[in-house]
């Protein structure tokens, strides 16, 4: 695979162990410790390696200044509150969900061990970046892995003219006999905010498809998109996907839904509380890890071999392009915007961060 060539007036080339390393040494300066900021850097790069920037280092000025206003807390550990055997109810205190999640992946594969299924479901949460990270967690141990999260609302019902409901992210990762996991990881919105936000700090338009202003007429303006709502991606279904995340989150953790979920760009003070629900699927215990590794790559062989309209070369798998594109930029360097780079450097600097040398590769 080969990726764009840099934009200058945009776009920069950097080492992603140099990425890595800076966006640590901020959340180390911060008071974590060494180890959890190296989690919390490894998710927001693996984001941008696969081409899902607005989930990668973009984030980190506003993660640090939540923490610094008191909205994210250095809490590490997950706490359990009920524990029923195959499902649990977590509470993350408020903590990073960079931390917090490979935790709650991790209890809901274990149990997925012991019983075929593992649910958990995580109350006083915070942004836990891009859902696929975790869902892929479960399905390199062999287990289907599902993760979701509600999110601030941002989007009306049909017809209506309200922020009703989140953009509310569902990742799927599904293990297969060599190659990449099947993974589908999507927003409900016909596009995350954090696209539009970094339209928005480079400069340029969006789609009139993406989003309304504050009076519901589509925009190609960034700002007034954010003022306004986003779209769902295929209309009423895209909301009542949305809507039952809500409930499969937030109502059934006992945690924030609605609008107790707190927007993550304003009222840094106050916590995100948002909620999150993680399920791991064991083959092994329903019939048998291997044969369902045959059967799901039969899938995704049939799925390669369909056949394609004209002028198209080759048909993906969910995640496939993204695969292809984050192992390509761990040799080759990491395409991310200059605006991201600046708002990253500019963060270290104000945190006391030692940033080490040698990043920039144009």
């Amino acid at each position: 695979m080969t990726t764009q060539a840099p934009d200058s007036d945009r776009q920069v080339l950097v080492r992603p162990a140099w990425l890595e390393a800076t966006v640590s040494a901020v959340f180390t300066a911060l008071g974590f410790e060494p180890g959890d900021s190296a989690k919390i850097a490894a998710a927001l790069v693996e984001a941008d390696l696969r081409g899902v920037s607005s989930h990668g280092v973009m984030l980190v000025p506003m993660y640090v200044e939540r923490l610094n206003a008191g909205g994210v807390t250095r809490e590490r550990e997950l706490d359990v509150l009920h524990d029923a055997g195959a499902a649990l109810v977590a509470d993350a205190r408020g903590g990073m969900g960079q931390l917090s999640s490979p935790q709650a992946m991790g209890l809901a594969a274990e149990r997925a061990g012991r019983y075929g299924i593992g649910l958990v479901s995580v109350r006083n949460a915070h942004h836990f970046g891009a859902a696929s990270r975790w869902a892929m967690q479960a399905a390199r141990a062999g287990q289907l892995g599902i993760a979701m999260s509600n999110t601030t609302p941002l989007m009306p019902a049909p017809g209506g003219a309200e922020r009703l409901v989140g953009n509310n992210p569902l990742a799927i990762a599904v293990p297969t006999v060599g190659g990449p996991e099947m993974v589908l990881d999507m927003a409900l919105s016909a596009v995350a905010l954090g696209k539009i936000r970094l339209a928005s700090s480079a400069g340029r338009s969006i789609p009139d498809t993406w989003a309304t202003d504050s009076q519901g007429l589509p925009t190609t303006d960034p700002e007034a998109a954010v003022l306004g709502m986003l779209l769902p991606a295929a209309g009423h279904k895209g909301f009542g996907l949305a809507l039952m995340i809500d409930v499969l989150t937030g109502v059934l953790s006992g945690g924030g839904w609605g609008d107790q979920v707190r927007p993550l760009y304003r009222e840094p003070e106050r916590p995100n509380d948002c909620a999150h629900l993680f399920l791991a699927i064991n083959p092994e215990l329903l019939g048998g890890v291997e044969g369902f590794r045959q059967r799901s790559s039969a899938l995704a062989a049939r799925v390669r071999a369909s056949a394609t309209a004209p002028g198209v070369d080759r048909l993906h798998l969910p995640g496939e392009i993204e695969a292809e594109r984050a192992e390509y930029q761990r040799r080759h360097g990491v395409l991310i915007e200059k605006s991201g780079l600046d708002g990253l450097l500019a963060t270290a600097n104000a945190v006391g961060a030692v940033v080490p040398a040698g990043g920039v590769l144009n």
